[in-house]
């Protein structure tokens, strides 16, 4: 466990608990009650914020904000850039059970991991929950409460129980109008986008 000023240019308060195996990229901030697990990668400028839990071998890019209460388990990828709200959570085996077929207490190697990938830029509101196995397309934005059950496509706005596509988003986050079925327009800062490209 570190403690405040351990690492060099990385901020982890006294109530964290960062193991020793975790690569803390410079800059990042790691608060209250937090926990980052062994062979967990966090990138530089990563804001870490109270009781967010960080399971081993996640990788979390560079300028990512992390809520309160977030849970990320192992098999997760975050790509640079992305804002998680408070108490999103992340799963990462389909099939989830405490024990085996023949009653004894699953291990660590009877789990099932399914790989999950947020991309760039993406966001996603509080209190979404994220199945295993689906990629979060880049700029995505998934609303709060939501449960997405599948892919989310770049600039998709994904929202409900289960997630299904409203419409689409700019990189300044306010709603795309379509112009085609290929392209869209932000009036808000004038950007372009292609859609599924």
């Amino acid at each position: 466990m570190t403690q405040e000023g351990e690492r060099a240019g990385v901020f982890v308060h006294a109530s964290a608990e960062v193991s020793t195996g975790a690569a803390i990229g410079g800059g990042t901030k790691i608060w209250h009650q937090a926990q980052v697990r062994e062979g967990a990668v966090l990138g530089k400028n990563v804001i870490v914020s109270k009781n967010v839990y960080i399971a081993p071998d996640v990788h979390i890019g560079n300028c990512c904000k992390i809520q309160n209460n977030v849970s990320i388990y192992t098999g997760v990828t975050v790509e640079d850039g992305v804002f998680l709200g408070p108490h999103v959570c992340f799963t990462n085996d389909r099939i989830p059970r405490a024990i085996n077929d023949d009653g004894t207490q699953k291990a660590g190697d009877d789990w099932d991991i399914t790989p999950t990938l947020v991309r760039y830029g993406a966001s996603i509101g509080a209190h979404s929950v994220i199945l295993p196995g689906v990629t979060i397309g880049r700029f995505a934005m998934v609303g709060a409460g939501s449960v997405v059950t599948h892919n989310v496509p770049d600039h998709g706005l994904f929202v409900g129980i289960p997630a299904r596509l409203a419409g689409y988003v700019c990189r300044c986050g306010r709603r795309l109008q379509p112009v085609s079925e290929k392209e869209a327009h932000c009036s808000a800062c004038g950007a372009q986008i292609v859609l599924g490209g």
